[in-house]
Order: structure tokens, then sequence, then C-alpha cells
């Protein structure tokens, strides 16, 4: 998985439609092979954006879940402190 997709499932507020959009992005990039794709390329890429986006909001709404939902400033704070342990202070 690329790790620019982080992931969107079970957060308290819910993931935003921008949030879902760029998940989708990374996706389309990651696959394509690029960031910005040619002219004749163009509507391919944003439409798979688009349609990638939409399935992943109802992936989103149809997933269930025992778990209590995660809170967003605390999972940031985890991420941070494996990003210290990795790259360090």
């Amino acid at each position: 998985m690329c790790r620019n997709i982080r992931p969107l499932n079970n957060f308290e507020p819910p993931a935003t439609r921008d949030e879902v959009t760029a998940a989708a992005l990374q996706y389309v990039r990651k696959v394509s092979g690029t960031t910005k794709p040619s002219q004749a390329n163009e509507e391919a890429f944003h439409r798979a954006v688009r349609e990638i986006a939409h399935l992943t909001e109802h992936l989103l709404d149809e997933l269930v879940t025992a778990a209590p939902p995660k809170n967003r400033e605390v999972e940031a704070e985890k991420a941070k402190a494996r990003a210290r342990l990795r790259y360090g202070a």
C-alpha cells in the first residue's frame, strides 16, 4: 500500500470527502505511475479518481466494526511518535 494513503475507517468524526478524494488520487497516481497525467490521459486519470473516491465512500459507509471509533488527534500523535523513533528527533 502507498505510504501516503491513510486508513479512513472507524474515525470520529468520519472521513471527509476531501480525505477520500486524496486517498483515491494517491491510489491512481501509484497505479498509473505518474503524478500528473499527459493531456491524452488526463480525462481517464480524473475519471478514475472520481470513481475510486465514490466506491471508497460506499465501502466506508458499509464497513462495520465492534471497535470503538478512533480519535484523529490521538492517532496523529501515535504516527508522530513512530516517525520520531524511525527517523530520530
